[in-house]
C-alpha cells in the first residue's frame, strides 16, 4: 500500500444470497489517495453502491481485502467501532434515513465533532459546520423534518467532515440537491476534504459533475471496473465501448445532445467480454 493512499480495495467481491448467488462486486481494486477525488461512476445495478458499503463496512466481502491507512476494515458490528475506524465517514443517498428524526440537528454534528477530538482533531463547532455546507447557524436547533431534502443532505455532509475523516465515501450525495446547486456542494465536499489531506470516493451517475471534481475516474458495469484513469484523460479518450457509451449519453449545455437508446443485449454482451483498460 502507498503511503499516501488512505484506501487501498485488492479484488474485493460481494454477494447476496439467491439461488444462483447475485454477484454485486466482482472482483473490484481501487484506491485513494489523500487528498485525492476518485469517482466511481455506472448505471445503476453496476455495482457502485455494493462497493461503497464493502470500503466503510456495512457489507461484508465474500472476497478480496478493503485497507484503511493500512489496517483491514473489519465489517460494523453491534459493538462500537474502534476509534481509528472512525476515520472512515459515509454520507448516503438519502439523508431521511441516516439522521435521527428525534434529536436536534446540532447534536447530531456534534456527535461527529467529538468523535474528532476522540482522535485528537482540533474544536470546532456545529455552527462552523453548518456555515462551511452554506446553512444558517440557527439551524442547529432544529429538527430533521424542518429541513428539504437538499438541506437535508447538506446537514449529512457537514455532520460526516465533522468528523474530520481521512476517507470520506459518498454515495449519490448530491441526487436530493436541485439541479443549480449539486455541482457547487460537489466541489465544496472535494474542497473541505482536500484540506485536510483527506481522500474522498464519489459515487455518482452524473457525470457531468463527476468530470469537474474527481482526480480520478473508475466505470464500472455488471460488477467489475472496465476502465479507469485519470478524468480528463478518460474524457479525452476512453478506450472502452462502455465508457463511450456513457459519455455519448451526456446530454449537451444547449439540450441539442440526444440521449442514445437503451444498449442491445448484443452491446451489454461486448462490454462485458472487452478486457478492462486501467490507467
Amino acid at each position: 500500500m502507498s503511503e499516501a493512499s488512505v484506501l487501498e480495495a485488492s479484488d474485493v467481491v460481494v454477494r447476496y444470497p439467491g439461488n444462483p448467488p447475485v454477484v454485486a462486486v466482482d472482483g473490484v481494486s481501487l484506491s485513494v489517495g489523500a487528498g485525492e477525488t476518485v469517482a466511481l461512476v455506472g448505471e445503476s445495478g453496476s455495482g457502485k453502491s455494493s462497493l461503497a458499503r464493502a470500503v466503510v463496512g456495512i457489507e461484508k466481502t465474500a472476497g478480496g481485502t478493503v485497507l484503511f491507512r493500512g489496517a483491514p476494515v473489519a465489517p460494523l458490528g453491534i459493538r462500537r467501532r474502534p476509534l481509528a475506524l472512525t476515520g472512515i465517514q459515509m454520507v448516503f443517498q438519502d439523508p431521511s434515513t441516516s439522521l435521527n428524526p428525534r434529536r436536534r440537528i446540532g447534536d447530531q454534528i456534534a456527535d461527529g465533532i467529538a468523535t474528532a477530538r476522540a482522535r485528537g482533531a482540533e474544536g470546532s463547532t456545529p455552527e462552523e459546520w453548518l456555515e462551511k455546507v452554506g446553512l444558517p447557524t440557527a439551524a442547529t436547533s432544529r429538527f430533521p423534518h424542518q429541513f428539504s431534502g437538499g438541506q437535508k443532505q447538506r446537514i449529512a455532509i457537514a455532520r460526516a467532515l465533522a468528523a474530520r475523516p481521512s476517507l470520506l465515501v459518498a454515495d449519490e450525495p448530491i441526487s436530493a440537491l436541485d439541479a443549480s446547486t449539486q455541482t457547487s456542494v460537489a466541489g465544496l465536499m472535494r474542497d473541505l476534504v482536500a484540506e485536510a489531506g483527506a481522500g474522498m470516493l464519489f459515487i455518482s451517475h452524473d457525470l457531468a459533475v463527476v468530470r469537474r471534481i474527481a482526480d480520478r475516474t473508475f466505470v464500472m458495469f455488471a460488477g467489475r471496473v472496465l476502465e479507469s484513469g485519470r478524468t480528463d484523460a478518460l474524457w479525452a479518450q476512453p478506450q472502452h465501448p462502455y465508457t463511450r457509451a456513457l459519455l455519448a449519453a451526456i446530454p449537451e449545455p444547449d439540450g441539442a445532445g440526444r440521449i442514445p437508446a437503451a444498449p442491445s443485449a448484443d452491446e451489454r454482451m461486448l462490454w462485458s467480454e472487452v478486457p478492462p483498460v486501467l490507467g
